[in-house]
């Protein structure tokens, strides 16, 4: 069992009176450098001049540069920008002013594991990565505790780059939750597997075809919302708190019983087979080329599918079935 660290396990003087440059300040770059400046960190947030994050860094009371600026002395770099365009802007504004013994940071293993960056051996690259979006990590956080983090190192030229992965798990309150150690590729791999197969991809479709049943057989849209799509939240709050158990425990007989006979129907070994090959394609890097190559293209494929997405029945059902919910003022 892998093992996890604590409060105990991390110090968090390894970072005081270091520079900390936090680059971007989406819903993971505001939410670290945020708590980790609440933490008593010396943190700059690195975007581009006079742009919206910009002005929203300042507003929150943070010091704020330019990529360049902010990674110009920096003892960590935490490089916490989309996928798609961390090689570009590693390239052109960070590897340039990135000094040595400096530890390079990242929240997600993607850019090290398929080579879109290269760092140089005289620095530390490490991961913290935490499991919940950035709003609800610094909810937690606020609230006095922290999300569950993972840690990795790839590569130590000091000698501290898992106290230095460490103190920023516990800047930002992740020790007192739970860190789990695992490496880049482990890490890389397993969460776009997850996304795709399950979390994102998978249940997405799931729903879809759920409803798509319903209504070619005549029922009505807005009852096959309501059970393919509506109820989703209910069932996987159940999970979430007590397990598989938790939720069969507080469902119906009937429930319980149909779901268990009927789901290898749904999920057997053609559709394990498929997730072997999605698995396959993640890790050999071809999904990576796939998404990188429509990326750089300006992302016609993503955008086109969400288009239809956007325009498909369930969605349309859904706008109408939400604003019933609507708290009329």
């Amino acid at each position: 069992m892998a093992r996890i660290y604590h409060e105990s396990d991390a110090d968090l003087g390894v970072l005081k009176g270091k520079k900390v440059a936090v680059i971007g300040f989406g819903s993971q770059g505001r939410a670290q450098a945020l708590c980790l400046h609440d933490s008593g960190l010396d943190v700059t947030v690195g975007v581009r001049k006079d742009g919206r994050s910009w002005h929203e860094a300042k507003k929150n009371g943070l010091k704020v540069d330019t990529v360049a600026g902010a990674v110009k002395g920096a003892d960590v770099v935490m490089v916490l920008i989309p996928d798609e365009v961390q090689g570009e802007v590693y390239r052109t504004e960070i590897e340039p002013h990135l000094k040595e013994g400096a530890a390079l940071d990242f929240a997600h293993g993607f850019a090290i594991t398929f080579g879109v960056i290269v760092p140089p051996r005289t620095v530390d690259v490490i991961m913290m990565a935490p499991k919940a979006p950035g709003p609800m990590e610094r909810k937690v956080f606020v609230d006095g505790f922290g999300v569950p983090a993972l840690i990795a190192v790839q590569q130590d030229h000091t000698g501290k780059a898992k106290s230095i992965a460490l103190a920023l798990a516990k800047g930002i309150g992740a020790t007192k939750a739970g860190v789990l150690e695992t490496d880049f590729r482990e890490e890389a791999t397993s969460d776009l597997f997850g996304e795709q197969a399950v979390l994102c991809g998978g249940v997405t479709a799931l729903i879809n075809a759920g409803f798509q049943t319903l209504v070619s057989r005549g029922y009505q849209p807005e009852i096959a919302y309501f059970e393919c799509l509506h109820e989703v939240k209910l069932i996987v709050d159940l999970i979430y708190q007590g397990g598989m158990m938790n939720m069969w425990r507080n469902v119906s007989n009937t429930a319980e019983f149909g779901g268990l006979v009927n789901r290898d129907q749904v999920i057997n070994d053609e559709s394990r087979a498929a997730m072997e090959r999605m698995l396959d394609r993640i890790c050999s890097g071809e999904f990576a080329k796939e998404w990188l190559a429509d990326a750089g293209a300006g992302m016609p494929r993503m955008k086109a599918m969400e288009r239809a997405e956007a325009e498909s029945q369930i969605e349309k059902v859904g706008t109408e079935i939400r604003a019933l919910f609507e708290t009329k003022k």
